[in-house]
């Protein structure tokens, strides 16, 4: 914890209150369309063939004008065998008009882990700009291993409460030891139950799957929007299918080419700089918890107040679940991904140092995708897609030791915690199959790299980092607040997007926007 790279938080509310109900991808509504994919699209002409070439069920799902289907994919695409086949669900939206319809634009939230299909019949398919759904198909496609498509399962809801309650700060080997037996239970959790599948949801084979949609769905070109780890997701894929880029927007972008270590760290200095600008605001309220001073001193009073949760947590309204320092802190994390919510903590935060945990402990549920005492499969899903990517951030408690000052340096309030957090790799099962490499994608149409200056998640410094990497990356900077820019109120940043998916224009390298 933090998830790396994790969806939005207002998109996040989305993702655990919609998706596909009784009608969705694994349903038999009695409607159903078939389509067939045109022979045009450089299917391959091997053992991949059938996979390109199936025809998707359509069904009416999640509400009104939505369709589900499931595609069929290799669980390993090196061999590829029916016996072994996944099932991924995919949703869409159709284009609505008026003008011409573009074809499919695919739309992901970041993670990993994130519902791409909640996303979409929560708010893309009905929050994008209209213009935008007027002339492309909305699509999403659940990853494989999340949500909907042959998830990633890990705990028991009962054991996942006792393992967000894990000490991340430990003050004495005893501790430490605690720690690392919650992480190897975790890991080997998620072998249990998950199967074969954990060694094959790399986010290589995730957008092996999106070219493979992309051909079902009759497109020659891939349209895509993807959100924190989603730029991950789709720069992949235009490192593997540079052919085949349309337009491509990578918003709250990762630099492909750091450590895990280094991901984490930076991510850890990211949180600093929100918690920052919160400090500031806070400090002109009548109702900032933390006083006045500064964001130094603001630093000092939140480390006080969670040392103090550490020694004795406070009570909530949940069933008897009470808040410590772990959960605290995630729900102070959580409100940092969206300025939106500053309000809604420091009010949390008042009520927790007053003694009531209440409203902090339910924004570490929004983070964590409980909802009823059960969670998603959104914090399973994230470290084994993460794990195969990198090698693992720490191999042990003596590495995360001496990264320590390090990690305190870049943030006083979580540098220690979020360090110590950085060993759920360490003891994972499978291998990892990927490593930090630039991704080229050399001779790609015009791909657009969008960075906020002040983003907690994914540091403006990763946006511009992919924007220069790319062999035709396209830097377009929101200098504000929050994780991604989006649709999240700069009509600048929403223009120059909209006008690049519409006309295949983008903004000028550099543009910058306020």
């Amino acid at each position: 914890m933090p998830r790396r790279t994790g969806a939005v938080l207002a998109a996040a509310v989305l993702l655990a209150l919609s998706g596909c109900e009784s009608g969705g991808p694994d349903s038999s509504a009695d409607r159903s369309r078939t389509d067939r994919p045109r022979a045009d699209r450089a299917a391959p002409t091997g053992p991949l063939k059938r996979y390109y070439e199936q025809r998707l069920r359509w069904r009416d799902c999640g509400g009104t004008g939505f369709e589900c289907a499931t595609l069929t994919a290799p669980l390993d695409y090196a061999e590829p065998s029916a016996a072994t086949d996944l099932k991924l669900a995919v949703s869409r939206k159709k284009a609505t008009g008026p003008g011409e319809r573009l074809g499919s634009l695919l739309v992901n939230p970041g993670g990993p882990g994130g519902s791409a299909i909640g996303y979409l019949q929560g708010y893309a398919g009905v929050g994008y700009p209209a213009p935008v759904r007027a002339r492309y198909d909305m699509v999403a496609m659940d990853p494989r291993g999340v949500a909907a498509s042959e998830p990633v399962e890990c705990l028991t809801d009962r054991e996942m409460d006792a393992f967000t309650r894990t000490d991340q700060t430990p003050d004495d080997p005893a501790e430490v030891d605690r720690l690392v037996a919650a992480h190897k239970s975790f890991a080997a959790g998620c072998e249990r139950r998950s199967g074969a599948i954990l060694g094959h949801v790399s986010t290589v084979e995730a957008a092996r799957d999106m070219d493979l949609l992309r051909a079902v769905l009759g497109d020659d070109r891939l349209s895509y929007v993807g959100a924190s780890y989603g730029t991950f997701l789709g720069a992949t894929y235009a490192d593997l299918f540079p052919g085949r880029v349309g337009r491509l927007v990578l918003d709250g972008a990762l630099d492909p080419t750091r450590t895990a270590a280094q991901v984490n760290r930076d991510q850890t200095a990211g949180f600093q700089t929100a918690f920052t600008a919160f400090a500031q605001d806070c400090a002109g309220r009548d109702d900032c918890p933390l006083g006045g001073g500064g964001p130094a001193r603001a630093a000092e009073r939140l480390t006080a107040f969670f040392d103090r949760l550490d020694r004795a947590p406070v009570p909530t309204d949940d069933g008897g679940r009470k808040l410590g320092e772990s959960l605290a802190t995630t729900g102070v994390l959580a409100a940092m991904y969206d300025e939106s919510s500053w309000a809604q903590l420091r009010s949390a935060l008042g009520a927790a140092m007053r003694g009531d945990g209440t409203a902090l402990l339910q924004l570490a549920d929004l983070y964590y995708e409980r909802q009823d005492g059960e969670y998603a499969n959104l914090m399973y899903a994230n470290p084994a897609v993460n794990c195969l990517d990198l090698p693992p951030a720490f191999r042990g408690p003596d590495e995360v030791r001496k990264a320590l000052p390090a990690f305190r340096k870049a943030s006083p309030a979580f540098g220690e915690g979020l360090a110590w957090s950085s060993l759920n790799c360490a003891y994972w099962p499978v291998p990892p199959t990927g490593a930090p490499r630039a991704l080229r994608a050399k001779g790609a149409a015009p791909i657009l790299v969008v960075g906020t200056t002040r983003d907690p998640a994914t540091p403006y410094r990763w946006a511009r980092a992919l924007a220069r990497q790319l062999d035709s990356g396209r830097l377009l900077t929101y200098d504000g607040d929050g994780h991604t820019a989006y649709g999240r109120g700069s009509d600048c940043v929403d223009t120059a997007i909209n006008t690049y998916l519409l006309e295949g224009t983008p903004p000028p390298d550099a543009k910058r926007c306020a």
